[in-house]
């Protein structure tokens, strides 16, 4: 039995659950989630908990049981508390501007600034001083598309550790050219 399929999920007093039989809709504070469960698990809400079952052993199921209790729990705490992801920006030069609520300018040593929109439901925060940048929103798998994205505007380089990295990331630093000594 997988030992994290097994553990029920509490859910708040602030959030409502629906079920729909593979369909798992929660509505919290912080907005309203749903999700397709994968098939071989039932959902069922028990004494303010949302439990997941297998329907058999099969591997498919035992893979499924694991997976569908941890997309719950994070439709719960994304609802209730929401998702972080924290950037930093290293390079002289680098830094990033919001423009308004869905926009943000990365300026990253190309030719032209770089001109980001974000995605429905999320925001960002942006602090000049440490030239960081933190996403936010409730669905975790949109916040670590979103922060995937940013990164990728200019992912960070292992000669000078130039670029923008995840705020928990290290880079391991080459040495360069040994010749020309």
């Amino acid at each position: 039995m997988s030992r994290i399929g097994k553990a029920p999920v509490p859910v708040p007093d602030k959030v409502r659950i629906t079920i729909d039989g593979s369909v798992v809709g929660v509505q919290g504070p912080r907005g309203t989630l749903s999700a397709t469960l994968p098939e071989r698990v039932a959902v069922s809400l028990e004494n303010n908990e949302v439990v997941v079952q297998r329907e058999d052993d099969g591997r498919l199921a035992r893979a499924a049981h694991g997976l569908a209790r941890t997309l719950v729990a994070n439709m719960v705490e994304g609802v209730t508390t929401g998702f972080t992801r924290s950037l930093i920006i290293n390079g002289v030069g680098y830094r990033c501007e919001a423009r308004g609520e869905r926009y943000l300018l990365f300026i990253l040593g190309y030719s032209h600034p770089v001109l980001y929109e974000l995605p429905e439901g999320v925001t960002a925060t942006v602090n000049p001083k440490e030239n960081s940048v933190t996403v936010n929103g409730p669905d975790k798998q949109i916040i670590g598309m979103v922060a995937a994205e940013i990164r990728s505007l200019r992912p960070p380089e292992p000669y000078k550790g130039k670029g923008i990295r995840y705020s928990d990331e290290t880079i391991r630093r080459k040495e360069g050219k040994a010749g020309g000594k």
